[in-house]
């Protein structure tokens, strides 16, 4: 829609040019009768025009129409202008045409068409906004543009049920063909879906959240969107909405945030991060107190004020129903108490005590502060599991995107639960729930290979999350059940290796069974997470290189080397260098005749252009050279 200063703009020269076709067609002297007949068809638009200047138009077509328009009203003025009086000179010398008038007759009633049509497009009430308006004539070259049109109109006019079906339409259309979300994006559709998103009912709102994340093709539709205010939109919609777009909102996010990177850092200062990983969160891990107690409550307080919660008529007076105060452990993370001494015990209980209240008083504000009704938590609570599985895993699809090539997000994801919630997610979800989670902490461990600060902050060897998420990294390998969920893990691990103390001895071995009998695309993953290990960059690569070879690693390394594709055959090999590098006197490697597998590479051309092998493989040789004599066998 538009202002009234554009509509009057825009329509005061056609007005004025009906006006003087009508006053003109009144003084002609020949064609009198036709001239007549154009008079009432241009009385006729000039009082659709009128009216278009009272109306708030959909400024799009509305400016394509007038244009259009202006220009027939243009060539009826010059019509009527040669059937005046002007002499006989005058008269011999102005040719009209025969079919002139015919032709402009047309073109009128295709302009009283256009603007009836923009008319009834721009002011269609809930009452009629599931009726087809008919095609207008301005758009018989390019249907599918009035379709668009018609729809986003309806999206600005229309009853709530007949926005959530324009919505629905613009999804088709958005996921049918790049060109169409490039033109709903250019006719000004973003900002009636925003507006849906936060007004609709739940139908529309996943509607209009799902035609958003369509729409989310390239950088510069992404742009335009941030500037129409999606991420304060759709940061209302997570901290408010219904599970069900909520989740569908997450996807676009991770669709916005895959297509145009440089929208994260906007995500994130408009408190997306925190919300996502609360609905991550939810019903996966408990929110753990430090057992800190303020300095404003005593232990007593907390122990009365706990006995206070226990009593029905007290929960009452406070306002909470006593089924919103969830009493018992729901971490999918057990902490076995065997064993324990009755002081222990005690001191467990108050901090039991402790717990259950701070939890509950943070109940109390947020019902107070209208962050969390005692509705919406009963409809979280209550959602069916497969939306809830849902949510969680376009949650987890969001910070995988939001998280890609992003210290700051990367950081504030870590400082939250998210990382418990991502191992506890991989251990006991399954599909996309399992995969997105293992992305998201591959993104995330990407981020922390390259800063020593996330590193230390994030993948300590005492945090309790880090130590959860790489037991789950290293489950999933050791399995090795799906390529799909163990890529990334892989890749996770080899991220971190820089993080794992000298006494951590169980990453080396399921890695190196890797390389045996497995697809291309693992294996390869696999050489490059081992590699990380090995690398001089490690200060713990000689430990690692021993416990590669020990895992035997060097013989299928050879294997890769001599036989495998190109890939994965300089990858091998540049493996076999640091390894030879660090430990050149070991055994193992003298029985595996590497030094052979070295001086053959050292011949192919296609391997020694790679620049790290150009690198290092001549001073592994040298080496080997140093420790080992040359083996029986040649390889030519």
């Amino acid at each position: 829609m538009m202002g009234d200063g554009g509509v009057k703009a825009m329509l005061a020269k056609p007005i004025q040019l009906a006006d003087q076709v009508t006053k003109w067609a009144d003084d002609a002297h020949y064609f009198r009768q036709e001239c007549q007949e154009l008079k009432t068809k241009t009385e006729r638009l000039a009082s659709l025009l009128r009216q278009a200047a009272r109306a708030d138009l959909y400024e799009r077509p509305a400016r394509r129409i007038m244009v259009d328009t202006e220009q027939v009203l243009d060539k009826a003025f010059a019509l009527v202008s040669k059937c005046r009086a002007g002499g006989l000179v005058k008269r011999v010398f102005t040719i009209i045409p025969a079919g002139a008038f015919k032709k402009m007759t047309l073109l009128l009633d295709n302009s009283i068409a256009d603007v009836s049509w923009l008319l009834r497009v721009s002011t269609a009430s809930g009452d009629d906004g599931d009726a087809h308006l008919g095609l207008c004539p301005i758009a018989q070259n390019e249907p599918i543009l009035f379709l668009i049109w018609e729809q986003i109109a309806t999206l600005q006019t229309g009853s709530l049920e007949s926005r959530a079906d324009a919505a629905a339409s613009l999804v088709s259309l958005a996921r049918d063909n790049d060109r169409y979300g490039k033109l709903i994006i250019e006719e000004d559709g973003v900002g009636p879906l925003l507006r849906l998103v936060k007004e609709g009912r739940l139908e529309g709102q996943e509607n209009a959240a799902l035609a958003l994340g369509l729409l989310a093709r390239d950088t510069d539709s992404v742009e335009q969107m941030i500037k129409a205010g999606v991420c304060l939109v759709f940061a209302k919609v997570l901290k408010d909405g219904a599970m069900k777009v909520q989740a569908m909102v997450s996807w676009a996010i991770s669709e916005l945030a895959a297509a145009y990177p440089k929208c994260q850092d906007t995500f994130a200062q408009n408190n997306v991060i925190r919300l996502v990983v609360g609905h991550l969160a939810f019903e996966t891990v408990q929110e753990h107190s430090k057992y800190a107690i303020t300095s404003k409550m005593s232990i007593h307080s907390v122990v009365m004020d706990n006995k206070n919660q226990n009593n029905p008529n007290n929960v009452q007076k406070n306002g909470m129903h006593a089924d919103l105060i969830d009493t018992s452990d729901q971490s999918m993370i057990k902490h076995p108490n065997h064993g324990k001494q009755p002081q222990q015990q005690n001191q467990n209980q108050i901090h039991s005590v402790v717990e259950h209240t701070l939890k509950t008083k943070s109940v109390k504000a947020a019902g107070l502060n209208g962050i969390m009704s005692s509705s919406g938590v009963k409809a979280r609570e209550y959602e069916d599991p497969e939306t809830k599985a849902y949510m969680k895993a376009m949650a987890a699809r969001a910070l995988w995107f939001l998280a890609k090539g992003n210290h700051a997000i990367c950081k504030s994801i870590t400082e939250s639960k998210a990382l418990l919630c991502f191992a506890v997610l991989l251990e006991k979800q399954t599909g996309d729930v399992q995969y997105n989670s293992a992305m998201a902490l591959m993104e995330i461990c990407r981020v922390a290979e390259e800063s020593a600060d996330l590193r230390r902050s994030a993948f300590k060897p005492s945090s309790p999350a880090a130590r959860a998420v790489v037991d789950q990294l290293l489950h999933v390998v050791e399995k090795a059940d799906f390529d799909d969920l163990l890529i990334p893990c892989i890749i996770s691990l080899g991220c971190l290796s820089r993080t794992f103390r000298a006494t951590e001895t169980r990453i080396i071995g399921p890695l190196v069974k890797l390389l045996d009998d497995r697809e291309g695309d693992v294996s390869r993953e696999a050489v490059i997470a081992l590699t990380k290990f090995a690398c001089t960059e490690n200060f713990l690569h000689t430990d690692h290189c021993k416990a590669i070879i020990a895992a035997g690693g060097a013989k299928n390394l050879v294997q890769h080397v001599y036989f495998g594709e190109q890939v994965i055959q300089i990858d091998a090999l540049i493996l076999l260098c640091y390894i030879a590098l660090h430990v050149p006197d070991s055994e193992a490697l003298a029985q595996a005749e590497i030094l052979t597998v070295l001086e053959w590479s050292y011949k192919q051309a296609y391997m020694i252009q790679d620049p790290t092998v150009e690198a290092i493989l001549p001073e592994a040789k040298v080496r080997l050279e140093l420790y080992q004599s040359r083996g029986v066998k040649n390889y030519h």
